[in-house]
């Protein structure tokens, strides 16, 4: 008698690599953003590209603001937020309504190097999305968006 295959017990680890390669890919592309950083000399850390785009995304926010955005340290976040007020590239105001919150927002210079770093970044992302037609990226982003709505949902 021949042995039958459980397929019950069978799993399909196909969900366990679309993740695993999405991981791999952020990797890939995140080392070659921090190449092209330190190829033109620009002077900042990954992390710090990454405070200045989202104080051009959000202008005036706040510390805690990108604290909670991140989920990064207090602590770290405030060494990288002086190093990058020291080298002129974000400004710090009072807020208006509560004077114990500081606003911050991108210097021209900042916005000078940030619009360096996004277009760096526009030129990797094509040449990621290199032979793969406009239909195909809009699906992908579609079942991208799908999956983090999935993960959205409560349990």
């Amino acid at each position: 008698m021949q042995n039958k295959v459980d397929l019950v017990n069978q799993v399909d680890d196909t969900a366990e690599q679309i993740f695993e390669s999405i991981h791999t890919l952020m990797h890939q592309y995140r080392a070659l953003q921090f190449a092209a950083i330190r190829a033109d000399e620009l002077g900042l850390t990954h992390m710090e590209g990454k405070v200045l785009g989202y104080f051009s995304r959000h202008p005036g926010a706040s510390q805690s603001d990108l604290a909670q955005h991140s989920g990064r340290d207090k602590a770290q976040l405030t060494r990288l937020i002086a190093r990058l007020k020291e080298a002129g590239l974000l400004q710090a105001h009072a807020d208006a309504r509560d004077r114990r919150t500081v606003r911050l927002t991108l210097t021209a210079e900042g916005e000078a190097l940030h619009d360096t770093l996004r277009q760096q970044g526009r030129q990797l992302a094509a040449k990621a999305m290199g032979g793969i037609a406009a239909a195909q990226r809009r699906e992908l982003l579609q079942l991208l968006q799908q999956v983090k709505c999935n993960l959205d949902q409560p349990d």
